[in-house]
Parts: C-alpha cells; sequence; structure tokens
C-alpha cells in the first residue's frame, strides 16, 4: 500500500499536494458515491421502465436485482482482484466499466439489454466501493485519515437517499 502513497515532489507546494489530494479524494468519493446510487436509482421507475419496453412491472425487478446480485457478488471478489491485479488498476478498470455499461443502460431498447448491461455495471460498480476506500486510506497520512473518510461515508449515506429523488 505505501506505493499507492502520495509523495510529492520537490517542485510540489504543500498547498498543491493538498489540492491533489483532496481532488483524489473528490474522485474517490464519487465514485463510491455512484456505485451506491446506482442501488437505489432505479426503483421509483420500474414500472416507467417497463412501460416503456412493453413488459409487466414484476419482469422490470430484474432492472434493480440484476445490478444488486452482481454487486453483492463482485464486492467480496474485490480483494483477490485487487491482489492479483493491483488496487489502482482495477479501480481504473471498474470506473470505465461503470461508465461504459452505464451508457449503455441508457440507449437499451429491451429489457433483455437493459438487465444484461446493469448485470455489467454492477460487476464493475462492485469494486468501486471497496477500492475507493482502500485507496483513501492509501493515498491519505494517518492524521487526515478521519476527515477523509467521513466525506467518503456522507457519500454512501446520501446516495441512497439521492437515488430514488434522481429515479423519479
Amino acid at each position: 500500500m505505501s506505493a499507492l502513497a502520495a509523495t510529492p515532489s520537490a517542485s510540489t507546494s504543500p498547498i498543491q499536494s493538498q489540492l491533489l489530494l483532496w481532488s483524489a479524494a473528490g474522485l474517490l468519493a464519487t465514485a463510491n458515491f455512484l456505485a451506491v446510487l446506482d442501488m437505489t436509482i432505479a426503483n421509483v421507475s420500474v414500472p416507467n421502465i417497463a412501460g416503456n419496453l412493453g413488459v409487466s412491472s414484476s419482469q422490470g425487478l430484474w432492472v434493480i436485482t440484476s445490478y444488486s446480485v452482481a454487486e453483492a457478488i463482485t464486492v467480496p471478489l474485490t480483494g483477490w482482484f485487487a491482489a492479483r491485479f493491483g488496487a489502482l488498476r482495477v479501480f481504473c478498470t471498474a470506473m470505465v466499466g461503470f461508465g461504459v455499461f452505464s451508457a449503455l443502460c441508457g440507449i437499451s431498447q429491451s429489457l433483455e439489454m437493459l438487465v444484461l448491461f446493469r448485470l455489467l455495471q454492477g460487476v464493475s460498480g462492485g469494486p468501486l466501493i471497496p477500492l475507493s476506500q482502500t485507496l483513501l486510506l492509501a493515498i491519505f497520512p494517518k492524521k487526515q485519515q478521519p476527515i477523509a473518510l467521513a466525506l467518503w461515508s456522507m457519500t454512501t449515506l446520501i446516495a441512497p437517499v439521492i437515488g430514488p429523488i434522481l429515479g423519479g
């Protein structure tokens, strides 16, 4: 983990290094926010999604289930992925995958396509939650870790509340 720690160069001022550190914290907190947000964003819009795709509301629930199950499977596997491929590499790959599959969810034309892309979005979103916290702890000095974790925790608590509001 020490290889991930931020080490400012001789030409970097303390203000610049703090700005970079908090920018990274914002990015990590945002990644966590998006992954948690997507757990609840479709909950209130399932009837509309089902209606637009010409399926029943009970079939539309697969949109929620596919994401949740995929994320629940990948979260515990994240430690193995990070040990095998590196935490930063897995995080970046998951972020790119999450973005791509989010866009594909938006252009889905059938329930099957949407469920598949939500499943893949969940696979990509699963590692974002634990790795955002891991990377946050790796880059912050011990003295600043509590405030960084407070920022991260706020996103975890706020996202499930905002999800249904945005989904509506």
